[in-house]
């Protein structure tokens, strides 16, 4: 019996010990490769780097998404234009964020149910939390952007799931040569299989499922081991949520998921890693120069804003970490 009871005993300590070392060196060779990883990844090519990215060419300055704030903000020296398009009756690929037309220009149509010389023209100020007014009021189509911009990055968001205009997408990006100069998905993660389906050449955002997949894989350690196809990591700052909203009107929950959202995403150690990965991490929308500081802090490689002049004055003063 006492033989078998330390046989026993010898037997439990070599599993924990086999256990232990196992762990410890997945912990290490994690930790290595989360810092080194290269090691096991090849980086991928950049074509381009964005530091300054205007949202929907500006909102904050002019009207979103029209061809005076993607003027304005490349005369600025903008980096990157981030746009949104929709299809036309007429399968014309059109920059506007809404579907509906009703927010932007006071009809409520759908723009796929209207040819594009129908479309009406913006209102003069448009009912969202940073725009204000401006005098161009045309809903500019892709190809007059491409047309306009040729060495200027562009951040397209595929705002429906439409294989005609996903279809229509790449073949405007093929046409103007702009592979090396875009970048396209949507938060829909049906939408960005579809756009890499359709086109391999040109990169690809992460989707909603594909960062919180992302986050799983980072915070149980096996991130370094898992080859990634994105080349774009587009994700929001949570904390500024209590600068659009009053704090004293949020209840505890949506508090404390708040900040627990921030925590998770915001982390200089994941925005490190996926840039040695060449992966660029791009915070958005921000237009305070506190949260323009932290990004950069925290090691984001751009900036998306409503404000690009107001990002452009913070980064000339070399505010900016990196």
């Amino acid at each position: 019996m006492l033989t078998n009871s330390f046989g026993d005993r010898t037997g439990e300590m070599c599993a924990a010990m086999y256990v232990l070392s196992t762990v410890t060196g997945y912990v290490l060779t994690s930790a290595l490769l989360l810092k080194c990883p290269s090691l096991l990844h090849r980086r991928k090519r950049e074509t381009f780097r964005s530091r300054h990215i205007s949202h929907r060419g500006g909102a904050g300055e002019n009207l979103e998404n029209t061809m005076a704030a993607f003027k304005h903000a490349v005369q600025l020296g903008t980096d990157m234009l981030e746009l949104d398009c929709h299809l036309t009756k007429d399968n014309q690929v059109v920059v506007s964020h809404d579907a509906n037309l009703k927010r932007s220009t006071g009809i409520g149509a759908y723009i796929s149910e209207l040819a594009y010389a129908e479309l009406p023209p913006y209102l003069c100020k448009l009912d969202v939390t940073f725009q204000k007014g401006g005098d161009d009021k045309r809903i500019p189509l892709l190809r007059d952007v491409f047309q306009a911009f040729p060495k200027t990055p562009i951040n397209i968001d595929i705002k429906a799931d439409n294989d005609t205009l996903i279809q229509k997408v790449s073949e405007l990006v093929t046409q103007y040569e702009r592979e090396d100069l875009t970048v396209w998905g949507n938060s829909n993660n049906k939408i960005v299989q579809k756009c890499y389906k359709e086109n391999p050449k040109i990169p690809i955002l992460f989707s909603l499922k594909r960062v919180l997949l992302l986050v799983g894989l980072f915070y149980s350690g096996l991130l370094p081991f898992v080859p990634l196809r994105e080349q774009f990591l587009e994700i929001p700052m949570p904390s500024i949520i209590t600068k659009l909203r009053d704090p004293s009107k949020m209840t505890r929950r949506q508090l404390i998921l708040t900040w627990l959202a921030d925590s998770l995403l915001m982390r200089k150690t994941l925005f490190d890693h996926l840039t040695a990965r060449g992966i660029q991490v791009y915070v958005w929308v921000l237009n305070d120069e506190d949260d323009f500081q932290r990004a950069f802090d925290l090691g984001a490689t751009g900036v998306m804003t409503d404000y690009p002049t107001k990002l452009k004055d913070f980064m000339e003063r070399g505010s900016t970490s990196t």
